[in-house]
């Protein structure tokens, strides 16, 4: 059976994959898995529930056998003194990565200022944003030693519709994925001359978590948000990580913006009626 092109470019990397218990971070842990599953890929799944990852860990095992290596790793990348002692903490023939998926991130509540619980700013801004850069500035020195070129590997954001149109009700987080999206066209600049490749996606509406979480557990309002919509799932986000990470390596797909049929910008929405 031939290999894929993908599949190909993946042989050998060692991938980090940040909010990997559930969501797109998850997703994108199974697409990388299915889409070069006998190419000595390692992947390296964080979040803070590691028994949720070390589930996950088995299930990419249980479906793709022992091609794939999954180290499952506690991280909450809120706190700067976890995401420093990330890289040293790793086993020795796990620090050669090659892919950074910056995934975690969250949003917490629909207060409007001057109601703004400053509990709720800080939760956002430290993950959503400090954490992200944390991670960046913790493994870009591994992809800088690499190769003849200034280095070589990819930083892949997760962002979001919402940093780039925002809406009332969700000031800081959309003020978060705009720092995201400041942040990563800020880097690809500075490593203009390396082979280091900056990317970043931005879903619009993805059924995941993301928002019971926003509503502080309550599944009924969560499930409002989606009723009489069709949203994305998190598959169709991975594949979409996925793709960016294996294009030739001379082809940056900088910026990505993907939503349902049903969405047309952040607040544009058609819902059919019930």
């Amino acid at each position: 059976m031939s290999t894929s092109a993908a599949a190909k470019r993946l042989r050998g990397k060692t991938i980090v994959i940040t909010g990997a218990s559930s969501g797109i971070g998850r997703a994108t842990a199974f697409e990388f898995a299915r889409t070069a599953p006998k190419n000595d890929l390692k992947l390296i799944l964080t979040a803070r529930r590691i028994d949720t990852l070390k589930e996950v860990a088995a299930k990419i095992r249980e479906e793709v056998g022992d091609g794939v290596q999954v180290l499952p790793v506690q991280l909450d990348v809120s706190k700067p003194a976890e995401v420093k002692s990330f890289v040293p903490g790793l086993p020795e023939e796990w620090r050669d990565i090659h892919v950074l998926v910056n995934n975690a991130g969250l949003v917490k509540g629909v207060a409007q200022a001057p109601h703004i619980e400053e509990e709720d700013i800080n939760t956002m801004f430290n993950t959503n944003v400090t954490g992200l850069i944390n991670m960046t500035q913790a493994i870009l020195p591994i992809f800088k030693a690499r190769g003849s070129e200034g280095g070589s590997g990819d930083i892949i954001n997760i962002g979001s519709i919402a940093g780039r149109e925002p809406y009332a009700g969700g000031s800081i987080y959309c003020a978060t994925k705009a720092a995201v999206r400041s942040f990563s066209d800020s880097l690809r600049k500075e490593l203009i001359a390396t082979s280091i490749r900056v990317m970043e996606v931005d879903p619009g509406q993805v059924e995941t978590e993301f928002s019971v979480v926003r509503f502080y557990g309550d599944k009924s309002k969560a499930d409002a948000v989606y009723a009489g919509v069709d949203p994305l799932t998190p598959d169709d986000i991975a594949e979409v990580v996925v793709f960016v990470a294996t294009r030739r390596e001379n082809v940056v797909v900088a910026d990505t913006l993907v939503f349902p049929s049903h969405q047309a910008g952040a607040g544009v929405m058609h819902r059919k009626s019930t």
